[in-house]
């Protein structure tokens, strides 16, 4: 089963590629990895380490996470978690108080529906906090976020 895995990174790996329009040496050296070895993994031969996929994602400007579960390192559903996350983070027209408020929201729902937090939703959500604890926070964060957005709202 591991070997089917590391062929379907293998082929999505020779797609994205080819699509960038790079060669195999090319996308080694922007990568930092040998050619011999990104031959390997994408033929199926090599399982590469979350490492290495990192810079391969890097080098191709894709996300490392789908390289993540195409190699079966992560679970299709912590990707989906760290993607909502990175939008949320990444999003430039919210403050980081927002931010931070919206992902202790989006962490107190998950708990809800009984979703445990991986470990980089914790690190991720304990970092943006300032490691402020997660269910006070949570149940405090929608009341002032509504302030908040309610203030924001009725300014011109």
């Amino acid at each position: 089963m591991a070997s089917l895995n590391v062929g379907n990174l293998g082929e999505y790996l020779r797609e994205q590629r080819r699509n960038a329009q790079l060669s195999l040496r090319q996308l080694a050296d922007a990568a930092g990895v040998s050619n011999p070895y990104l031959s390997q993994i994408e033929r199926g031969l090599r399982k590469p380490s979350a490492e290495v996929l990192q810079q391969v994602a890097k080098a191709l400007r894709i996300s490392a996470e789908t390289l993540y579960v195409r190699a079966g390192i992560l679970d299709e559903r912590e990707r989906e978690e760290l993607e909502t996350r990175a939008v949320i983070l990444a999003d430039p027209s919210i403050n980081e108080r927002q931010k931070s408020v919206l992902l202790q929201i989006y962490e107190s729902f998950r708990k809800e529906n009984g979703f445990e937090p991986g470990p980089e939703s914790g690190v991720g959500a304990g970092s943006e906090t300032g490691g402020g604890s997660g269910a006070g926070a949570g149940a405090d964060g929608p009341h002032k976020a509504g302030g908040s957005n309610a203030d924001a709202a009725s300014k011109p």
